[in-house]
């Protein structure tokens, strides 16, 4: 590739807009062309900043590592983006990480080269770092209002007209969602938590919008240019992008209709950008007449929200099973410490501290195949149905062709319901999923609940395991260390259940063809998931891998519990053995002293039949 087509390229990216044709020939010549294999790292967080990065083709992901090792997306990046751009100021660590998803061609701009630039050319730096303000304070835009209020988007003085049934409005200019979010986002002032905090949902949103114009364009309903730009413009969604337009508030009035609006507009606004024109100029990718054609919210909306409940799911699924392996992991590790068995907080029988951890791994395990039966129930969807499941102004063959489409977009075995007329009223897979989030908080929580009980102490209480210590636990009592990791899951699975109960009266609360609720349902259910997501991951780095057992504190209980007389059942009698249990609960001397003073067993036969071996298991 020559200077003049890198020039050429370069013009088309935001960042060197301002630059005269001089200006720009002079960084393509410093830049160098570069190809990437995929998953080829192209900077990593906490590492000083070298190079800025135009791309050319292929796709690159900017992702940033959580607590836990993690990987948590952040955005994608394809043609033309650019990223380490702070790089051209200073050499600061990045806060970030990213790396090709996609083999990728990019062209680089490094630090060095930037700085023989300003020497030959001082201009050309302050253009740049002109134009990187302006990048910054948009993106600012979006961080404010998800941290402060809504109020904040109103910083540009730039705007559009924009107009619906109610009048016209002043949309800010550089916003890709239109008068109709932004009623809404006016109207719904409720629990501070927008759409763009489940980006799962927005991709979703997507892929039926990308869907729907696939089969309509099938249909010869719309043309192929609209179709291609929409369709692009659903792909920017799906890989990360504009999801800070998506404003309004998880629970809002309409049925959803403010959700699939904001959707519709930002969609359209993009599609128009793709296409030429200006963002508003909607006679050309209209909202309603294009992106949403053959649509209602009534099918668009639940079958968004059960397409990104089947993708959390798997994810709610994958941290599950990693918590079981901590759980897996400490059975096998106990697997040799003997400690006293208890039932109704009363001494039992003896058993291992890793038949107790392995108990809670299988306890878990049996929820993976509960989660995901029920997660199966949103395969079916009500596609087509339009607004009530008669399926007006849909064309006939719209909803197998979309159905098609849904099921190559997503790679789901989606199917369409029986009767769209049930299907767009009935909320029961909703009520089934629920109840089973709920039987997995409550299991957790059982679990929590026993690890508090066995950790208490550290000398009064029954003290068999150490938990990890994670901060001081009192401001008045010195060295006091509570088990603050079990006790927020007790809290998160609280709030389960709450949302649980939540999701059944809101299902109960639908009248004739339709529940309006089912915003709440929605934000119930995601807020469920994404507290048990955290909360598991917690407790298995934070808790669970830390454990330690105290062995020689859970061998003297077991040696000086009443609960092994019933070791001695088989070969001294029910009868006998009360008569022990008794004489030692009342004088507190010990089962194994009495056996012997009373000559009723040797010590050979004693000792072989106390042996923690003969007693943890069936003989």
């Amino acid at each position: 590739m020559d200077t003049n087509q890198i020039t050429n390229i370069l013009k088309k990216v935001e960042l060197f807009q301002d630059l005269s044709d001089h200006e720009t020939e002079v960084i393509a010549l410093n830049a160098e062309l570069r190809h990437f294999e995929q998953n080829s790292l192209l900077f990593v967080e906490n590492n000083p900043r070298q190079n800025l990065f135009i791309i050319l083709d292929g796709e690159v992901e900017l992702f940033k590592k959580t607590t836990f090792g993690e990987e948590k997306r952040l955005g994608i990046f394809t043609t033309l983006d650019f990223l380490g751009e702070g790089s051209l100021i200073d050499d600061s660590p990045h806060s970030t990480s990213a790396k090709t998803t996609l083999a990728s061609t990019l062209l680089y701009l490094s630090r060095e080269k930037f700085l023989e630039i300003e020497k030959s050319e001082p201009q050309i730096p302050g253009k740049l770092f002109s134009r990187m303000a302006k990048i910054v304070f948009r993106r600012m835009q979006f961080s404010n209002t998800k941290v402060i209020n809504y109020g904040a988007q109103y910083q540009s003085g730039k705007i559009r007209q924009e107009h619906d049934l109610l009048g016209e409005r002043e949309v800010p200019a550089e916003m890709y969602y239109g008068v109709q979010t932004l009623r809404a986002a006016e109207n719904f002032h409720i629990t501070g938590i927008n759409l763009s905090f489940f980006p799962i949902l927005i991709e979703a949103l997507a892929m039926v919008k990308m869907a729907a114009a696939k089969a309509n364009n099938d249909l010869g309903l719309i043309s192929k240019p609209i179709t291609d730009a929409i369709e692009q413009a659903c792909q920017e969604i799906i890989s990360g992008k504009y999801h800070g337009h998506f404003i309004v508030d998880m629970i809002q009035g309409g049925a959803g209709t403010s959700t699939n609006m904001n959707a519709n507009e930002v969609i359209a606004n993009r599609a128009l950008e793709i296409l030429g024109y200006e963002k508003g100029d909607y006679k050309y990718c209209h909202p309603n007449n294009h992106v949403n054609l053959s649509q209602s919210t009534n099918d668009a909306y639940p079958t968004s929200v059960k397409i990104a409940i089947i993708n959390s799911n798997k994810k709610l699924v994958d941290v599950l099973k990693s918590l079981i392996d901590s759980f897996r992991a400490k059975g096998n590790e106990f697997k040799n410490v003997i400690k006293m068995g208890r039932t109704q907080l009363q001494d039992a029988v003896p058993m291992t501290l890793g038949q107790e951890f392995e108990a809670y791994a299988v306890m878990l395990s049996e929820e993976i195949q509960r989660l995901e039966q029920n997660a199966e129930l949103f395969l079916e969807v009500n596609m087509g149905a339009t607004a009530i499941g008669t399926g007006i102004n849909a064309e006939p063959g719209y909803t197998d062709k979309c159905i098609t489409h849904l099921r190559n977009i997503t790679g789901l075995k989606i199917v369409s319901a029986a009767n769209l007329v049930e299907a767009t009223q009935d909320t029961g897979a909703f009520i089934m999923y629920s109840s089973a989030v709920k039987r997995l908080a409550v299991k957790l929580s059982k679990i929590c609940n026993d690890l508090r009980l066995l950790s208490s102490g550290p000398r009064t209480g029954l003290g068999e395991i150490n938990l990890p210590p994670m901060q001081p636990g009192s401001s008045i009592m010195p060295g006091k260390v509570n088990p603050v990791i079990p006790e927020v899951v007790n809290q998160i699975a609280f709030k389960v259940i709450g949302n649980d109960l939540t999701v059944t009266l809101a299902a109960e609360a639908g009248q004739l063809q339709l529940n309006v609720m089912e915003p709440v349902i929605v934000q119930s259910i995601f807020e469920s998931i994404e507290m048990l997501k955290n909360g598991m991951t917690t407790l298995k780095y934070k808790c669970i891998d830390g454990i330690t057992a105290n062995e020689k504190r859970c061998r003297d209980l077991v040696m000086n519990s009443i609960g092994i007389v019933t070791a001695l059942n088989p070969v001294l009698g029910y009868e006998t053995s009360t008569m022990i249990a008794k004489e030692a609960l009342e004088s507190g001397r010990g089962v194994y002293e009495i056996v012997l003073e009373k000559n009723l067993m040797s010590k050979e036969e004693l000792d072989k039949q106390l042996a923690p071996e003969n007693m943890i298991g069936p003989r």
